[in-house]
């Protein structure tokens, strides 16, 4: 197993610190000045967006609501890496780790937005049994339809069930583990791990046998709640030590830039690619899953799930992971904690006893929203495969169940670099068809701000981007 590790981080080293580093911010840079900053530029109709998208889910029965599609790829967004995964930034990578994870943020937001409206251009009906007031697409689907690229599209779907269903859960289902580890009573920490391991399958088998509907309306609820519990903790922290807030700002901008760091590998091996690594694991953008939570939506215009996808990009780095970096950041806790345990020894300072228990409890909430949020995905790719048989869908989240039930209990690094392996192989693909089909996420993104300056209707057909008779929904 030790080899097996040793010959994933040398795989790993090599794609992040010469590869995906460039990738992801050349790519995002080259679509932020396309779009002329969108993912600034257009931050207020994005809070518009909002609260647009939850009338509509009041009032809909049947599908997903633009809504619903957010807290979706929220959930899977918001969990383990913004807990766990800053820690573990923080801890390799010192303070400045923090300052690239929200470049990735602001960068890969341009991104999530791309990428969100191609899921929303190339999607079509749901053809599973029961399921036909449904939509699908993603990635898979604009790679085989946009690019004519079958067999990519099938290799990114088959990547995207492993690392989803596999690789990300495994990686979830870990980290409450380990938060929960010391703190139940029932015996050694092996011991509660396996408790903890027990019912994190009962609860995932009850989640997923539910159908997409229910993990939509579970993410609806969980996410928003959550987040604003912890988000509030954070700034309890932050008032708390308002004194020290301002050092701790620039202690992450100087520490950013600082070429002198004993981090192995120095700025651009060290902490620029630990900080864009987490990150990327946290806000997903560039990746391509947040499209398929995209594509399920019932929107008027593609570009509406584009805009609200990068808002969740925002709202998982810039808003979650900031708050777990202060949280750390202000306490002087020592080194000896790793992941999820870093934060609830940094958080048990301010809040003694409860410190620990309660960001146990939010990783609890965070991971699981993540968990069915991740098994989301899966269900959209089996469905590209035509691997979406009513038996066969039982079985495979079985399957999920029962690997969540592993990772609970499994050796930490590996799931984590494992998981960082299949993160830069999904980019990588990804990426590459960003680049390629581009243009008709722009031309869409165009067309949005067009009629929306000159307050035309807002419904969007193929012909208003010169691809009459090409889209499966929007002819």
């Amino acid at each position: 197993m030790d080899i097996l590790e040793n010959i994933i981080n040398i795989v790993n080293t090599i794609l992040w610190d010469y590869i995906l580093i460039f990738l992801l911010l050349g790519v995002g840079l080259y679509f932020t000045l396309r779009t002329r900053f969108v993912q600034i530029r257009l931050f207020g109709q994005m809070l518009r967006l909002l609260p647009e998208g939850i009338k509509e889910g009041e009032k809909q029965h049947k599908g997903i609501s633009s809504f619903q599609a957010l807290a979706v790829s929220v959930a899977s967004r918001v969990g383990t890496g913004n807990l766990a995964g800053v820690a573990i930034a923080v801890t390799v990578g010192g303070p400045g780790a923090v300052f690239w994870m929200w470049i990735v943020a602001l960068i890969g937001g341009v991104s999530a937005c791309i990428e969100s409206t191609l899921g929303q251009v190339y999607k079509r009906k749901d053809d599973t049994p029961g399921q036909q007031d449904h939509f699908v697409g993603g990635p898979s689907y604009y790679i085989t339809k946009g690019l004519k690229n079958a067999p990519l599209g099938i290799t990114f779907a088959i990547a995207m069930v492993f690392t989803f269903g596999i690789a990300f859960n495994m990686v979830q289902a870990n980290t409450i583990g380990q938060a929960f580890s010391h703190l139940l009573p029932f015996g050694d920490e092996t011991f509660n791990l396996k408790i903890m391991a027990l019912f994190l399958f009962v609860l995932t088998v009850w989640s997923l046998l539910g159908g997409a509907q229910r993990i939509a309306k579970i993410s609806g609820w969980i996410v928003p709640v959550m987040a604003i519990f912890y988000i509030t903790i954070a700034l309890i922290v932050v008032v708390l030590n308002i004194q020290a807030f301002p050092g701790i700002l620039k202690n992450i901008f100087v520490e950013a830039f600082n070429t002198k760091t004993a981090v192995p590998g120095g700025l651009l091996g060290g902490i620029m690619a630990i900080g864009i690594r987490r990150g990327l694991f946290s806000n997903e953008a560039g990746m391509g899953s947040g499209a398929y939570a995209a594509a399920s939506a019932h929107v008027k215009h593609p570009a509406e799930q584009g805009l609200l996808q990068t808002l969740g990009v925002f709202i998982d780095t810039l808003v979650v992971c900031s708050a777990t970096a202060f949280i750390i950041l202000s306490s002087n806790v020592s080194g000896d904690y790793q992941g999820i345990q870093l934060t609830q020894a940094a958080l048990g300072q301010y809040m003694g006893k409860i410190g620990p228990i309660f960001i146990a409890i939010a990783i609890l909430f965070f991971g699981y929203s993540s968990i069915i949020g991740n098994y989301f995905y899966c269900e959209s790719n089996l469905q590209f495969l035509h691997a979406n048989k009513k038996w066969f869908l039982v079985i495979f989240r079985l399957i999920v169940a029962a690997l969540v039930f592993v990772g609970t209990i499994s050796k930490t690094s590996l799931v984590w670099n494992m998981t960082d392996l299949f993160i830069a192989l999904l980019a990588m693909i990804n990426l590459f068809a960003l680049i390629m089909l581009g243009n008709v996420a722009i031309k869409t993104l165009q067309d949005y701000e067009r009629k929306r300056k000159n307050k035309l209707p807002m419904d969007f057909k193929a012909g208003d981007i010169g691809m009459q008779g090409q889209l499966d929904e929007w002819n």
